[in-house]
Parts: structure tokens; C-alpha cells; sequence
């Protein structure tokens, strides 16, 4: 299992096309540097110890299509921004916070 924060410098990958730390420990909040992984398709966060807010960046990942992040302490409001992904078709933020 990973434990701690998600590491910055993993979103200067910004060919990444998919993102994945299902079922972990990872704390913290989701980095604002989120945005800059513009590739991204998939973003799995699901069951992790993620609290804080949804940064407004998601709004950036223009090509993603799918978002799990069940199952966290995430808190606070979804986003307007969010309504930019227009590719999204799996959006799963249950058991948290909202």
C-alpha cells in the first residue's frame, strides 16, 4: 500500500494518460498541480484518506473522461468548474463529505 501525500512532481508527467492510486492510504488534499496533467483520461483516488476540497484545476482536465474519488473525506462544494469536462461520462464522488 502507498501511504502519504501524492507527490507534486508526479504532474510534470503531462503526457500522463491515466492516473491511479486506488485503495491506498494516501493523505492529504488532491494538488491544484492536478491541472496540469492535460492528457489525463482516467483519475482513480478512490479509497484513499484524501480530504480538503475538489481544486477548481479538475476543470482543466479537458480529456477526462472518467473521475473516482469514492470513499475519501473530501469535503466542501463540487466545483462549477467541473462542468467544463465535457468528456466526462464516470463521475463517482460518494462517501465523502459533500
Amino acid at each position: 500500500h502507498l501511504k502519504g501525500s501524492i507527490p507534486t512532481e508526479i504532474f510534470l508527467a503531462q503526457d500522463l494518460g491515466s492516473f491511479s492510486v486506488v485503495v491506498n492510504q494516501i493523505t492529504g488534499s488532491i494538488p491544484t498541480e492536478v491541472g496540469m496533467l492535460s492528457q489525463l483520461t482516467w483519475l482513480g483516488l478512490l479509497s484513499n484518506e484524501l480530504r480538503g476540497f475538489l481544486p477548481t484545476e479538475l476543470g482543466e482536465l479537458t480529456q477526462l473522461t472518467q473521475l473516482v474519488a469514492d470513499y475519501n473525506t473530501l469535503s466542501g462544494s463540487i466545483p462549477t468548474e467541473m462542468g467544463l469536462l465535457t468528456e466526462l461520462t464516470w463521475l463517482d464522488l460518494s462517501n465523502n463529505k459533500f
